[in-house]
């Protein structure tokens, strides 16, 4: 141990030994000056770059890890907890033993041939216009990946973007280390009794108006969303497309969860609206698609242009997506491609099935006495949670926001994990969420009837 004992002129560096202290080295003042400098300095070289400082670890890693030291029934993560279609697993193994070599080397960089043919044939039946799988369309590590990529290859210094709240978390550090400038629009629900659809929650249309000028870049768009499972509307799309066209603004459309959609309530893609095309990048996953997350394979497509910009980005940072999982892709794909109107279609056969889950989770989630808000697309359910409070222990944990306390107790006490949604918020909203909690359905009736147990057990 070293103690410094400062004199006139001179600084002693003292060794401390058990028995005694004697005078290791003396160092002049202004050398031990120079070298403590010499150290911040290097400290500081060595921060974070300044646009992304103000970073903080995301709830996932924090909410993984306590998933890991508790082990709760794990409601908060959005995966799949049961097996994905057979055919999509089987589609990977019989690549691994496929005899062509080539399906384990690099492919082409912005997306494996057959798997942009068959997204060019999956969309352009939809679109009703023909893409070109050269130019408009890009294979991403993930819809995280394109998420990026977009942001990045469109977003400059200072200029602002739209972020409609809650949203996917990553959404405003991306746009931050672009050097944009996020701006804020919450849905809040129009009504807080009875049954309440995503369908209640609303955009504010003049505040929505005010948000747009001169230096409004682009706006993110989320339908289905999560986490309130709100299927925009056709007049809501084209209150949006309008803005868009009078600000002369990006749209950038997140619609990973395309296929789940309840109760008759129509997806659309609003680069299908009048004049739209032009500028709007859309962004799919087969994570979702095929209930397949951990493959972390996604896709942009919209004009050649507006893609070429993602293109420059993805090839100086990933390059290029895994061969074979592109290529099962793929295959999946065109399997599906020839039974889509048909009711085994997995894209028809999945929105099925969640929909009684969805309907059996905001049951037992009402029984408990929470207050669901019954989503029409997507897998996560939002719930108000606060005629539970009297319940609960909230002054037991030292979060700053209520829903951060209210899942960290239930997880802690109740061995049931949910997410805290005001992590979906911005600074200036998080207190929108917090009197919510965010449950996925995306998992096996099994569970699903542990989390009513646990609760109605709870209860009584």
């Amino acid at each position: 141990m070293f103690k410094i004992i400062t004199t006139t002129g001179q600084c002693l560096l003292i060794r401390q030994t058990n028995k005694l202290n004697s005078a290791h080295k003396i160092v002049s003042g202004q050398q031990l000056i120079k070298r403590f400098l010499n150290n911040i300095n290097s400290m500081e070289k060595f921060n974070l770059p300044k646009r992304l400082q103000g970073s903080a670890p995301s709830v996932w890693n924090e909410y993984i890890a306590l998933a890991m030291q508790y082990k709760p029934l794990n409601l908060g993560q959005g995966f799949p907890d049961d097996a994905a279609p057979a055919y999509v697993t089987n589609a990977l193994s019989d690549i691994s033993k496929d005899e062509n070599p080539l399906l384990h080397q690099y492919t082409r960089g912005f997306g494996h041939m057959r798997l942009v043919q068959a997204i060019s044939k999956l969309y352009s039946n939809l679109l009703h216009r023909e893409l070109n799988p050269l130019t408009e369309i890009l294979i991403t590590s993930g819809a995280y990946e394109a998420l990026y990529s977009s942001i990045m290859g469109h977003v400059d210094v200072d200029d602002e973007v739209i972020i409609i709240e809650p949203f996917f978390d990553c959404y405003e550090p991306m746009v931050k280390m672009a050097g944009g400038k996020p701006r804020f629009i919450p849905l809040k629900p129009t009504k807080t009794e009875g049954v309440i659809s995503s369908a209640d929650w609303v955009l504010d249309e003049e505040e929505l108006r005010k948000l747009f000028n001169e230096k409004t870049k682009m706006i993110i768009l989320n339908t289905p969303h999560n986490p309130i499972g709100k299927v925009f509307k056709r007049h809501e799309l084209e209150l949006i497309a309008n803005l868009c066209k009078q600000w002369n603004v990006l749209c950038l459309s997140d619609e990973v969860y395309e296929w789940m959609v309840y109760d008759g309530n129509e997806h659309i893609r609003i680069c299908t609206l009048p004049d739209m095309w032009e500028r709007t990048i859309t962004i799919g996953s087969a994570g979702k698609t095929f209930s397949v997350t951990g493959w972390k394979i996604g896709w942009a497509y919209g004009p050649s242009n507006l893609i070429k910009n993602l293109q420059m980005v993805h090839q100086n940072s990933v390059y290029t997506c895994p061969t074979p999982l592109q290529e099962a892709v793929a295959r999946s794909f065109e399997l599906e491609l020839n039974r889509l109107n048909s009711a085994e279609s997995y894209f028809h056969s999945l929105p099925a099935e969640l929909r009684k889950k969805r309907d059996f989770m905001a049951q037992f989630l009402q029984d408990s006495g929470m207050k669901p808000t019954v989503p029409e697309g997507g897998y996560f359910m939002l719930a108000d949670w606060t005629n539970l409070e009297k319940q609960i222990d909230l002054n037991s944990e030292p979060d700053k926001y209520r829903d951060y306390k209210f899942t960290k107790w239930m997880t802690k006490n109740m061995g049931l994990q949910g997410i805290p949604p005001s992590a979906f918020y911005g600074e200036p909203h998080k207190k929108l969420g917090e009197n919510f909690v965010r449950y996925c359905f995306i998992k096996k009736q099994e569970n699903l009837e542990k989390a009513a147990q646990l609760l109605k057990k709870w209860k009584n």
